[in-house]
């Protein structure tokens, strides 16, 4: 692995800004969900209102993403997500004064937590694609979006390790004041970043036929088509066993917050590693191939995990969970940033966080539910089993080679301006030699492009 090919996209500036404010602020936002979910279980010992408080906070991305992917193809970028950030500062704030004032209300708390969720809709779908204006050489785009993926992953390593620890401490209040201040360093990030003029689409149409745009442009593209339903299953069945860790430790381990905070870490350990591993490789490599592996590895990973009483094993078992589950989203975030023109690039993300993150609130609800009837290790080992089914459900598709994007797919009619827009962006990144389908053309050219 060498270090300089997987952290090569630091070499563009705006890109290094972004990356280490968001990385403040994210180990900031981890320590605040750690302690509300600690928080919510500690008052009502509920693994239902575990599982309601996760889709409280995410259930808006569900709903309201569509119209933030909207908002990221018709607004400046940048501009967007600093708005986002300073709302999500003031939620993050009056959760604080409110924790510390002694109103420890689970509605309340629940409340905010949906306001953060509608900040979030709008914030990730233009973060995720501002990726690909933020960095010189687009051959390292995939790069740069795993990157971005452990810049979160590394924040699930910190911040509960470091929420688990103030918690026992100093308590939730703390935790909440600390992820208000570290807001500052993403808003004085994104006012330092010199983004190139964004090409914004001007002709204004209605939100329902911007919508249904998109949502054609996925159903006729079957990459990304493919690839958002494989996420969404996998979010929405697999990954939810992150909502029973809570459970295991205080109830299976006889543990407290700072039993939950490691088991939450090694978790983050594991995802970190994976996005790492995904940064290493070199342009060219066929991750779909990889992503396959990766599903089975996590359904063998929690089948094992789910009765395994040995705490030690159970970090090591958690670690290659958060390494198969975590990798999904950025290799598929890959896939469809990839396979996606500019002029759709926001509303096909869009697609990705309603897949990513949207339906993970719904699955933590499913789980939670189901776990009052049959237990929380049944519960996990049922989604070991689910995820080697999905794997084998879709091992056609991953067997195949990634797709480059086409400036117009086929069957999708655009208006005039869309196609002028088309047009000229198409021209200003091939006149680079840095076009997106160039690069997608050149990774399928590789040799040994197929092997894992």
């Amino acid at each position: 692995m060498s270090f300089t090919n997987t952290f090569r996209s630091f070499k563009s500036r705006n890109y290094s800004l972004f990356f280490f404010g968001q990385l403040i602020s994210r180990v900031g936002t981890w320590m605040q969900r750690t302690a509300v979910i600690w928080v919510v279980y500690t008052m009502t010992h509920s693994v239902f209102m575990i599982g309601l408080t996760t889709f409280a906070e995410q259930f808006p991305s569900f709903l309201l993403s569509p119209a933030g992917g909207i908002a990221a193809d018709r607004y400046n970028k940048q501009k967007l997500v600093l708005i986002t950030q300073v709302v999500a500062a003031l939620q993050a704030t009056a959760l604080a004064i409110v924790y510390i004032t002694g109103y420890h209300q689970v509605w309340l708390i629940l409340s905010l937590s949906v306001l953060l969720g509608i900040a979030n809709a709008f914030e990730v779908p233009a973060r995720q694609s501002m990726v690909n204006d933020l960095i010189d050489n687009k051959e390292d785009l995939p790069n740069a979006i795993a990157i971005n993926s452990s810049l979160n992953n590394l924040s699930r390593l910190l911040g509960p390790a470091l929420s688990g620890f103030v918690l026992a401490r100093y308590g939730a209040g703390v935790c909440f004041a600390s992820n208000a201040i570290s807001f500052i360093a993403v808003i004085a990030s994104l006012l330092m970043m010199k983004v190139p003029q964004q090409l914004i689409t001007t002709a204004r149409k209605k939100l329902s036929a911007d919508f249904t745009e998109g949502l054609n442009y996925v159903r006729r593209h079957h990459e990304i088509g493919n690839t958002v339903l494989l996420l969404a299953l996998t979010c929405l069945l697999v990954n939810t066993y992150i909502t029973l860790i809570p459970v295991y430790a205080k109830e299976i381990f006889n543990g407290d917050a700072a039993t939950y905070g490691y088991l939450s870490a090694f978790i983050g350990l594991g995802a970190v590693i994976s996005t790492l591993s995904i940064a290493s490789r070199k342009p060219g490599h066929n991750m779909k191939k990889v992503l396959r592996i990766n599903i089975i590895v996590v359904g063998l990973a929690l089948i094992a995990f789910s009765y395994t009483h040995y705490f030690p094993a159970n970090l090591l078992l958690a670690t290659v969970s958060g390494f198969g589950t975590m990798s999904v989203i950025p290799i598929c975030n890959t896939i469809i940033q990839l396979a996606s023109t500019p002029a759709m690039r926001g509303r096909a993300v869009s697609f990705f966080t309603m897949a990513a993150f949207g339906t993970i609130p719904i699955g933590a609800l499913l789980v939670g539910w189901l776990s009052n009837y049959i237990g929380p290790q049944n519960c996990i080992l049922a989604q070991g089993v689910i995820a080697l089914v999905i794997a084998g459900c879709f091992s056609r598709f991953l067997s195949g080679d990634m797709k480059n994007a086409k400036v117009e797919s086929s069957g999708i009619r655009t208006s005039n301006h869309s196609k002028q827009y088309l047009h000229e962006s198409t021209n200003s990144t091939v006149s680079d030699g840095h076009a997106i389908g160039h690069l997608t053309e050149h990774a399928q050219r590789q040799p040994g492009s197929g092997n894992n």
